[in-house]
């Protein structure tokens, strides 16, 4: 140490001037532990809720290393036919949860069954950002009234790199 330099005033030289920010998960309660996902339709119970939804709403659940649900995040409400949604939403939770991958899934209130432009290029968006931070997407799902459509079995080829 300098000399006439005092211990305190070391510490407030070593502060940043700049407010921290921390950050925490909350684990909500739930039930657990949740069998392997193998398909879409082993994630049918899990996404019951959104078959009846008014309006759009996008969901990632998040999966550990043995494909197994940790948790899930509402990423965005929408309107009756859209719902905006951007990587840094998505990938925010499940980086903090320590995902190891992902399957998102929106909901289709019109039980239209058929993915729009907009859901294949979130669906693409989707799976860049997560090449780059280390969070593989292994599925985008499409809720309806009358069931589940997986965008990986419609088109394999947009997920295979």
């Amino acid at each position: 140490m300098r000399s006439g330099t005092s211990t305190r005033s070391l510490k407030k030289h070593l502060q940043y001037k700049i407010p921290q920010i921390r950050l925490a998960l909350i684990k909500e309660s739930g039930r657990g532990p949740f069998a392997r996902i193998q398909t879409p339709e082993d994630l049918g119970e899990y996404l019951e809720p959104m078959k009846m939804l008014p309006d759009e709403q996008f969901v990632s659940l998040h999966l550990d290393v043995h494909l197994q649900i940790i948790g899930f995040q509402v990423v965005s409400h929408g309107t009756i036919s859209s719902s905006l949604v951007h990587p840094r939403e998505v990938f925010k939770a499940a980086l903090l949860s320590n995902a190891h991958s992902l399957v998102v899934a929106h909901n289709h209130p019109s039980g239209s069954r058929y993915a729009s432009e907009d859901d294949w290029n979130t669906t693409k968006q989707l799976i860049e950002a997560g090449e780059i931070i280390g969070v593989k997407l292994l599925d985008h799902l499409i809720v309806t009234d009358s069931g589940i459509i997986s965008l990986r079995q419609e088109r394999p080829a947009v997920f295979e790199k």
